[in-house]
């Protein structure tokens, strides 16, 4: 049986809390951002030929890998990081 267009995004959205390499699911980010930044996010998924989305996740990854290599598991440090 074909699925409605409806059902598709049903569907789609319903993986979404389990999706990803790590089953851990992905989670939406909807914000404005500057013009500047939005055309430096262009720039440099273009020159790393990956996508918009590709780029500012290894961004931001790369950004809260380098502060927890700062950080001692369980110190206030760390605790004030994730928000304890």
């Amino acid at each position: 049986m074909v699925k409605s267009n409806k059902e598709r995004q049903a569907a789609y959205r319903a993986r979404r809390p389990f999706a990803g390499e790590d089953g851990n699911g992905e989670r939406r980010v909807s914000m404005y951002v500057s013009t500047r930044a939005a055309l430096a996010l262009d720039r440099l998924a273009r020159h790393h030929s990956v996508t918009k989305r590709q780029m500012m996740e290894q961004l931001l990854i790369a950004e809260d890998d380098k502060i927890l290599a700062k950080l001692d598991l369980g110190t206030d440090a760390w605790n004030e990081y994730f928000g304890n």
